[in-house]
């Protein structure tokens, strides 16, 4: 914690020799993107992507889980951020990104117990109904692009996202991190499901 405390109190030093770049900032945020990744602490969408302070609006829940449009009266965190990103930022494209070694996907193909954890096993619950396609219990990163591919799907039932694919203002991108060597890949819909590295 120390070392988080540390570079909080001195941050404010970078800022005033990077002046312009936040005072920018100051003005409003127009992001590129709307980046959907995990909670996980090894993934830095910042870090992947090389993206400077208002380049992306970021929404992280564990395993990337995009939870199916709320009805009108349960809104939920989720929706308000997709909504938001669309219709208010105008992002022109939305990245769903998974990750190897990803926890919450392997405890869906493991069948892992997670009653000591209820809402955790709640929130995965979303994954295993007919959305995310079955994998090889050792066949992990396969899971996860197929992981990110529901999401996608999930997407593409929000209002928001249903009127900005309509009028061809939004594209919708499954990336796949590894964590231990920073490789990127992403998927290519001409070749199915199959992804490619960039």
């Amino acid at each position: 914690m120390q070392s988080l405390v540390e570079h909080a109190r001195t941050f404010p030093e970078h800022v005033a020799a990077n002046a312009k770049d936040f005072e920018r900032l100051a003005d409003g945020q127009t992001p590129e993107a709307l980046f959907v990744t995990c909670s996980d602490s090894r993934v830095v969408p910042s870090l992947i992507t090389g993206a400077r302070p208002g380049q992306l609006f970021e929404l992280r829940t564990a395993g990337n889980i995009v939870p199916p449009y709320p009805a009108e009266d349960r809104p939920t965190g989720e929706a308000a951020t997709i909504e938001y990103a669309l219709r208010m930022l105008q992002v022109r494209d939305i990245i769903v990104c998974g990750h190897s070694h990803c926890g919450a996907v392997g405890a869906i193909l493991r069948g892992d117990d997670l009653s000591a954890m209820p809402a955790v096993r709640h929130w995965l619950a979303r994954c295993t109904d007919g959305r995310t396609p079955p994998a090889d219990a050792g066949d992990l990163p396969g899971a996860v692009q197929a992981h990110a591919l529901a999401q996608l799907d999930t997407l593409r039932g929000y209002p928001a996202v249903r009127e900005r694919i309509a009028d061809g203002s939004l594209g919708l991108h499954a990336w796949y991190y590894e964590v231990h060597t920073g490789s990127v890949s992403v998927h290519r819909p001409e070749r199915g499901t199959e992804f490619a590295r960039l």
